[in-house]
């Protein structure tokens, strides 16, 4: 299955539609867009909830399954190869001479961002374990036909006081890197562990975006701070600041000097960056975030996600033109009293994970539909975990209950499921018989 995913990836870097100024939508994932690149060549790579990357050209995708948790980040070299990191810690590289993902380095923590060095050579990878990975990978790169198996030389960087939000690359491969700590700093052009940093920006909220240029950074913040400043000095070039926050996508398209930032409250502000003007504020969102950016090889498209399934690409040119297209009504933000108690508990812990229909769904977890008497693990079509493979629960009311009485993380150590619990005992008995009935 993974060597057929990975030669389709080839067929449609061969085989990429033209591209149209167009309003558009890519659908097919089982969740929330966390993150968006685009191949020189066209290809979209989008990162998802489900846990899975997918590779969208002529609006079909190719699901590139691997990870153990939601996908936040992921990233184009030229090769082609894709890049991506989870939640589940871990950085992947796909490449199509290979049969199956590999493991390009591992965090403590989750992986918030990657970055690809101009010259290919490195992959930089952030994480909120406070740490910068900073992984050798040119004989991947450069790599042709089918190749041994590369091994992958780390080093680890260390200097900010929280999570490592982003990391970025300067043309010139100066790495760069954001934190919560609220600072960007400026590393060592060797890269290697015993090198220096500086500080280049305190900006008192946690930074969350970078973008960097040849004489310039932008950055996002926590607070809505968005600046442009000089990349030697510091200095404040712009302030763009809006009465929105906190700043959580950026994209920059250097042929055409467009800047696009998303935020919190669901607005794309698109910023030409010749003279730091704001050429267009779009509303993308009815409700809910912009969480991922990304814009088209010739600039004229910018492709943005949210918490919808479903990724939304519009014509820059008019952009203004457009009402919010990002719906973000996900049923676990129902309001509270429009529904049943065990029903609101379904939609609010299980629903972005699981459905209940019978059809085999891209969500991250397997479908409910029929979940009691079912042996854990034993779901045909789903890549469940070598913990649940193994195990001999079987799902009843009474395991479900002890499921979400000691969380899964005590319950079932080292599953896929996230870290959660129901503490209410009527919570967990209004859930179940929910789950009776509806799973039938």
């Amino acid at each position: 299955m993974m060597r057929t995913a990975l030669i389709t990836f080839c067929f449609l870097l061969a085989n990429l539609p033209a591209s149209a100024n167009n309003f558009t939508t890519l659908k097919g994932h089982g969740g929330p867009i966390m993150g968006l690149a685009v191949s020189p060549d066209g290809v979209v790579a989008s990162a998802s909830f489900d846990n899975s990357v997918g590779l969208w050209a002529g609006g079909a995708a190719t699901w590139l399954e691997g990870h153990d948790a939601a996908v936040v980040a992921v990233d184009y070299s030229e090769a082609p190869v894709v890049v991506s990191g989870g939640d589940d810690f871990r950085v992947l590289v796909w490449a199509p001479y290979f049969d199956s993902p590999l493991e390009l380095t591992k965090h403590q923590g989750k992986v918030a961002a990657i970055a690809i060095a101009p010259d290919q050579a490195v992959v930089a990878t952030a994480g909120w374990d406070g740490f910068i990975n900073v992984t050798s990978v040119v004989d991947l790169m450069r790599t042709q036909d089918t190749p041994a198996e590369p091994i992958f030389n780390t080093e680890v960087l260390d200097g900010h006081r929280s999570n490592v939000t982003d990391v970025e690359f300067a043309p010139d491969g100066m790495l760069y890197s954001a934190s919560a700590d609220g600072t960007i700093r400026e590393w060592d052009s060797r890269l290697n562990a015993q090198s220096g940093s500086r500080v280049l920006i305190t900006h008192g909220f946690g930074i969350n975006q970078l973008i960097v240029e040849e004489d310039w950074i932008a950055y996002g913040a926590v607070d809505g701070g968005t600046r442009a400043v000089n990349r030697e000095t510091g200095d404040v070039i712009a302030d763009l600041t809006l009465e929105r926050r906190p700043i959580l996508a950026m994209a920059y398209h250097a042929e055409t000097s467009q800047l696009a930032v998303g935020d919190g409250q669901g607005y794309i502000m698109m910023i030409d960056t010749s003279d730091w003007s704001i050429t267009h504020d779009f509303r993308a969102a009815r409700q809910g975030p912009v969480w991922a950016l990304a814009f088209s090889p010739d600039g004229e498209t910018i492709y943005a996600g949210g918490l919808d399934d479903v990724i939304y690409a519009w014509p820059v040119s008019v952009l203004d033109e457009f009402d919010p297209a990002i719906d973000g009504e996900r049923t676990f933000l129902r309001e509270a009293d429009s529904m049943p108690n065990g029903e609101r508990q379904f939609m609010r812990k299980c629903s972005i994970c699981h459905s209940l229909e019978p059809d085999v769904s891209r969500k991250a977890g397997p479908t409910l539909h029929g979940v009691f008497g079912r042996e854990a693990g034993t779901l045909e079509g789903y890549r469940y975990s070598d913990t649940l493979l193994s195990s001999e629960v079987i799902w009843s009311e009474t395991t479900i209950d002890a499921l979400f009485d000691e969380g899964p993380d005590e319950y079932i150590p080292d599953s896929k499921m996230p870290m959660q619990r129901i503490t209410g005992e009527d919570d967990r008995r209004d859930l179940i018989e929910f789950l009776l009935e509806a799973t039938q």
